[in-house]
């Protein structure tokens, strides 16, 4: 009898969570699947008798105007929390919070901005959370290259993306390509999600099709969860996938990297090395020479055109070749031949 007290009470407390606030709204039906795709074996009538019992103690608020009727928490309602959250959880929040903020649009953060204010909240109550509170001043996150603002888009056209990938449904989409300005609708088969810096892309193919395209999400105007089941193409891995070049980091195997850096740019890699058989030699006055197998990507290449003139390369001859040609013709755009 214990144990069903103790299934009833997490299932309650994982429908909780999954209510949103007004005017969004959520039906019983949705409910249920939601429930289903998390292990929680229950039919449509007990959510509906939750729901209902549910809404005499917390501010629940149903949309009775027209079937199916929709689930709400209240405008006003304060965010739902488990009451399990550790002083140390609400300090992994706080850090992610501020790690988060430089890629993710404000609209996603925005989703998240009840669990923030709930992990604050427990960061500022007792005088033992308020010392473990105040490692927040002691730590800092840096990304590593150029800070980029991140594209924004809606709340519901991320929600419908991730429910379409979490549920193996068909997602109908209204996408405007970079290069175009004309909005199609097509209806998508959803993959993965890749965040590439700043960028947030869906993976998909559309409608029968097998070839796999990449959907930049702030691209997406509409998004909308369709009642039909997703076919993935067969042998689809998103990892071979992103490895096979997708995002323009296509590996074309190894090869045996000969560098030479000055001293001050090398200096990191003593302690972060580039692959387990580096090795690091002095070269001429101020200079060290780098050897290390590393996976042939472009990746890579973006790396090391970061260094400019602190960095020469050796080996293997057809890099060396490629930078000598961007050398040249760095050259020849900052000293063309007659001045400008």
């Amino acid at each position: 009898m214990m144990q069903n007290h103790n299934d009833t009470q997490l299932r309650q407390w994982a429908m909780l969570k999954r209510i949103p606030r007004h005017p969004r709204q959520i039906t019983a039906r949705e409910l249920t699947e939601r429930l289903g795709s998390e292990g929680f074996e229950v039919g449509k009538r007990t959510v509906e008798r939750d729901l209902v019992s549910l809404s005499a103690i917390f501010p629940l608020i149903s949309n009775d105007r027209s079937r199916p009727y929709g689930w709400s928490w209240s405008k006003d309602a304060e965010a739902f929390a488990l009451p399990t959250m550790s002083p140390l959880q609400a300090l992994t929040l706080e850090l992610a919070h501020e790690h988060l903020a430089t890629l993710l649009p404000a609209s996603l953060l925005d989703t998240l901005a009840p669990y923030f204010k709930c992990a604050e909240g427990v960061l500022s109550s007792g005088d033992g959370v308020k010392k473990l509170a105040s490692w927040r001043k002691k730590v800092a996150i840096v990304t590593a290259g150029q800070p980029l603002i991140p594209p924004n888009y809606s709340e519901e056209i991320i929600e419908a993306v991730h429910s379409a990938l979490l549920t193996d449904q068909q997602l109908e989409i209204s996408y405007t390509p970079r290069e175009y300005d004309e909005t199609k609708t097509y209806p998508a088969h959803p993959l993965g999600i890749v965040q590439r810096g700043a960028v947030t892309y869906l993976i998909a193919t559309l409608y029968d099709y097998t070839d796999i395209l990449l959907f930049a999400v702030h691209r997406i105007q509409a998004a909308k969860v369709l009642n039909q089941p997703s076919n993935t193409p067969e042998g689809f891995d998103l990892k071979d996938y992103i490895s096979q070049g997708a995002l323009g980091f296509e590996e074309n195997g190894l090869i045996k990297l000969v560098v030479r850096f000055t001293i001050s740019a090398a200096e990191h890699l003593w302690e972060t090395p580039l692959s387990l058989d580096q090795e690091i030699i002095p070269d001429q006055s101020g200079w060290v020479r780098l050897q290390a197998t590393v996976p042939d990507t472009a990746q890579l290449r973006w790396w090391l055109k970061g260094f400019g003139q602190e960095v020469e390369v050796f080996e293997p001859a057809s890099l060396r070749d490629e930078f000598a040609n961007m050398a040249q013709s760095l050259g020849e755009i900052y000293n063309p031949v007659g001045g400008k």
